[in-house]
């Protein structure tokens, strides 16, 4: 009877990378990094391989005509996971320049075997290994030298129980190479300027022995290294939650709190959804200000203007005092998961029970290009992860000023909410009135009344019940006309009334 190997799992150091390959990097494996020039692969095999190195774990970087150590580490540390202490400690650098320029693989197999056997590393860099592969091309049969130094070399590696890495530039993953078939894992790394952004992502083709994640991650190089975005699944447990029986928070208008049947349920998504100079944003600022006044912090994530004293002087005030954390990055190559991941941290480092989003249509225009394809599946996503974390919502969404048609996003966004509040404009004696109602609760009664309310200084004051006697609401309503005296003519013939 046979019995099962245990692959112990590598923590690599990066920030979402061993939720990408699914737990971590598989002790003794073969992998191979590959992307084109200039989408960090040689800054993720440092930054793996400063996480991963110590003086009973040693690390050996090899380099192939590319360039020399010196100017590669003069660059690498601007980087904070940089480690000076590390170098010819339990990190090695070796040039491996001269024997790849012999062009013979035999040669440059030997000088591996030989730093290898000297030193015992458990970990091995070879950067960039298809200067190797081309090093070798003018002698003989390259593919099959080459898928037999590969063989011979992944022999190696194993025999002296070693965590390998190649470090490539590969432009498609379609190209037929025993590179891809020998190695373990293949971590893609890709990118693409999409007008004044870069977008970059990350895609693991293949990592034996583990679930890894599919699909393309998006990723961001900054000081720090690369950080990967991979946002945790959406909760299951909420997914047959009703409102009825729930907590209810409050919105911090009085008024809107009878509207919506006793307030917002705990957990639930609401989208605010108006024109411009309709008080979204207000309501918002009070949504967050009754979670203060109640002990609970909030996050904000604003993509329009960062709140000030002049714009909106509570929100920036409740900011000010660590009460609410604000998140306002308006670079425009972010992706859905990079701000999902950004207010998940905000939400666990303060402990956040309600979060804001302000606004969609702020939010769209932030997004890299690429990003806004799948706006929608995304961002239902990003609703069901906050909501599945207990964590209350609050969105507001831009609506053109068509005061005569009843529309609650222009994303097609409305159903992925759990309530609906609608704010509109009517026209009435040549000015505008505000008028608010609540669309849909999930699950729980709440008003169907359409109800007047301005803006002061302390924020949204709902009035009472409009009635529409005159049409008012329509946009149409209808002008009294004057009986005719015998000296106007004869009346007018029946038929529409005169508007």
């Amino acid at each position: 009877m046979t019995t099962k190997v245990t692959i112990n799992s590598l923590a690599t150091g990066v920030p979402g990378l061993d939720e990408l390959l699914g737990g971590g990097l598989p002790e003794f494996s073969f992998n191979l990094i590959a992307g084109q020039p200039g989408s960090g692969k040689t800054t993720l095999a440092h930054q793996i391989m400063f996480a991963l190195a110590s003086e009973a774990r040693p690390a050996i970087y090899f380099t192939v005509l590319g360039e020399p150590p010196l100017k590669m580490l003069r660059y690498q540390q601007q980087f904070d996971f940089f480690d000076d202490a590390a170098i010819n400690r339990s990190v090695r650098f070796v040039s491996l320049s001269e024997d790849a320029m012999a062009g013979d693989l035999d040669r440059v197999l030997q000088r591996i075997a030989d730093e290898v056997r000297a030193h015992g590393p458990a970990l091995v860099f070879v950067d960039s290994f298809r200067s190797v592969v081309l090093a070798g091309q003018g002698h003989g049969d390259a593919n099959n030298r080459l898928q037999q130094f590969m063989q011979q070399l992944g022999m190696l590696m194993t025999s002296w129980q070693a965590t390998t890495f190649l470090i490539g530039e590969y432009f498609t993953e379609t190209d037929a190479n025993p590179v891809f078939t020998v190695a373990d894992g293949l971590i893609w790394l890709r990118q693409s300027v999409q007008r004044n952004a870069m977008v970059r992502k990350m895609e693991i083709l293949k990592m034996r022995g583990r679930p890894s994640l599919p699909g393309l991650h998006s990723f961001r190089i900054s000081r720090q290294g690369l950080e990967i975005f991979v946002p945790p699944a959406a909760s299951q447990a909420d997914a047959s939650r009703s409102g009825v029986g729930l907590a209810r928070a409050s919105l911090g208008v009085p008024g809107l709190d009878e509207m919506m049947g006793g307030g917002l349920p705990r957990g639930y998504s609401l989208l605010v959804a108006g024109p411009s100079g309709s008080g979204k944003s207000i309501l918002a600022a009070s949504f967050l200000g009754e979670g203060a006044r109640l002990g609970e912090r909030g996050v904000v994530a604003a993509f329009e203007r960062r709140p000030s004293a002049s714009s909106n002087a509570r929100l920036a005030a409740l900011i000010d005092s660590g009460e609410v954390g604000l998140i306002a990055d308006h670079a425009m190559d972010v992706s859905i998961d990079e701000v999902l991941m950004r207010l998940i941290d905000a939400v666990r480092r303060l402990d956040a029970k309600r979060v804001v989003i302000d606004s969609l249509s702020g939010f769209e225009l932030t997004l890299g290009p690429s990003f806004r394809d799948d706006f929608r599946e995304s961002l239902l996503r990003f609703v069901n992860v906050l909501t599945g974390m207990g964590v209350t919502v609050l969105m507001t969404s831009e609506l053109e000023d068509r005061y005569q048609d009843l529309r609650f996003s222009p994303y097609g966004t409305a159903f992925l909410t759990d309530a609906i509040i609608l704010q509109r404009y009517i026209e009435v004696g040549s000015r505008l009135r505000r008028i608010t109602a609540v669309v849909k609760v999930r699950e729980s009664a709440h008003s169907d009344e359409l109800r007047e309310y301005s803006i002061a200084a302390e924020g949204l004051v709902i009035g009472e019940r409009l009635h529409d006697q005159e049409g008012l609401l329509s946009g149409h309503p209808r002008r009294t006309v004057a009986a005719p005296s015998h000296e106007s003519g004869p009346p007018p013939p029946l038929g529409d009334p005169i508007r």
